[in-house]
């Protein structure tokens, strides 16, 4: 082999080549001669003889048709990992070439990384919202209306509180709009997620509906926690000083609220299964208003225990919501958390991957599988890496196609696989 990388080659070429070179062979094995040092590729960076990250250039190994249902793997050429001896897709720019004064060290992959350097601005993300809720689905649509009514509710709620001096309709007011504001992250998270890929966020924007998702939940938390609190406060003090103007209050946020969980009353289950991460982002905007409909009925039922001479009414039916909302919010902020915690995806029992690694350890040319790491990126959406030992001399093309087809079957979309020769 000669002493020098090959330039990338056409498609003509490509295809009379071997797919796979041989083992041992490295294109960084020998030493670089004076006249490659002109070349950007002469620079050291600190790279041994036996780094093959710049070597190969490696793409997703199978098509699926449909990411969420993966079909099962056929075992043709098309499937053939494509793995290609080439610099072309990776490039490192020269000192004198290198304008953000990062050095020669700085790395440019992929052709999208100036949209990815294009930061927008509060007044930029702004327009974009708008103009996606304006081309919007339902969902949006329906959010955008109910926001709108809960700041205005918690905007008059808050002016009467004020001009008579009522504490509990200003303290309720800013309930209200601490809520409003979760539910417009909501709606940024949707609208952010419809934007692709680029050369920062490579993986997308679709998880931001799994963070609003999850701070939701957080706040529905929070918010039992509060209840208990103040059911306990209710114990402590004199229920007959309990003033009970709040009862109009709580029926008009009732009537608000009810509107939203009819607006998204397909989700208005406790459990549910995500088949990808906007159902999961409505779930959680169900929940919230679900959970400040159950708040504003306790509030009322207790109200009207009350007039009626029950004995620690608030108590019992403020004790009972906080228990209802932790109850009810609590599956939400699992699986928001599993998937934030990048643990492995739940639906694929922890046995299966075991199995997978023990049928790839006994096939004969393996001698060791290492760092199998899985985790869901979004409901529906499973990633998977792990690091495979092979013999020497043995064909790695047909381990990496056992390899895919195992984790295929299983589910995983979207596999890294890193082999090592020994």
């Amino acid at each position: 082999m000669e002493n020098q990388i090959a330039s990338p080659m056409d498609s003509r070429a490509a295809d009379a080549l071997p797919r796979f070179p041989p083992p041992k062979s490295s294109s960084f094995s020998n030493p670089i001669t004076d006249g490659d040092s002109q070349h950007p590729w002469g620079l050291n960076y600190s790279l041994s003889s036996s780094d093959r990250r710049l070597a190969f250039s490696r793409q997703p190994s199978f098509r699926q048709s449909d990411p969420r249902t993966p079909n099962a793997l056929q075992r043709s050429d098309s499937l053939r990992p494509y793995l290609s001896r080439s610099d072309s897709s990776i490039s490192i720019l020269p000192p004198e070439s290198d304008g953000l004064g990062f050095g020669s060290g700085k790395v440019v992959i992929g052709e999208d990384v100036d949209a990815g350097k294009k930061k927008l601005g509060v007044l930029g993300l702004l327009l974009a919202v708008v103009r996606a809720v304006r081309s919007g689905n339902r969902p949006m649509k329906r959010l955008t209306l109910l926001i709108s009514l809960n700041v205005a509710y918690s905007s008059a709620e808050l002016m009467i509180g004020l001009l008579t001096g009522r504490v509990g309709l200003v303290s309720d007011a800013f309930h209200l709009t601490f809520g409003c504001g979760l539910l417009t992250f909501s709606l940024f998270a949707m609208a952010a997620a419809r934007k692709k890929p680029d050369g920062i966020y490579t993986y997308g924007y679709k998880r931001l509906e799994v963070l609003a998702a999850f701070t939701n939940a957080i706040f529905l938390l929070f918010m039992s926690f509060s209840l208990a609190v103040e059911a306990l406060h209710a114990f402590i003090q004199d229920e007959s000083e309990h003033k009970h103007y709040l009862i109009v209050s709580a029926v008009t946020n009732l009537l608000v609220n009810l509107i939203g969980v009819w607006f998204f009353r397909s989700y208005a289950r406790v459990n549910i299964v995500y088949r990808n991460a906007e159902d999961m982002n409505n779930h959680s905007i169900c929940l919230h208003v679900l959970a400040d409909s159950i708040r504003s009925a306790g509030l009322i039922l207790a109200s009207w225990f009350l007039t009626l001479g029950v004995e620690n009414a608030e108590v019992l039916c403020l004790g009972l919501v906080s228990v209802t909302v932790f109850m009810v919010v609590l599956p939400l902020f699992q699986a928001t958390g599993s998937i934030l915690l990048q643990m492995a995806p739940g639906n694929i029992h922890p046995s299966a991957f075991s199995k997978c690694l023990r049928q790839i350890t006994a096939l004969e040319d393996v001698s060791e599988v290492s760092q199998a790491r899985f985790w869901e990126l979004v409901p529906g959406h499973a990633i998977g890496s792990l690091s495979i030992q092979i013999k020497t001399g043995a064909d790695d093309y047909r381990i990496l196609q056992y390899v895919h087809g195992l984790y295929h079957d299983l589910g995983i979309q979207n596999l890294t696989v890193q082999i090592d020769f020994v």
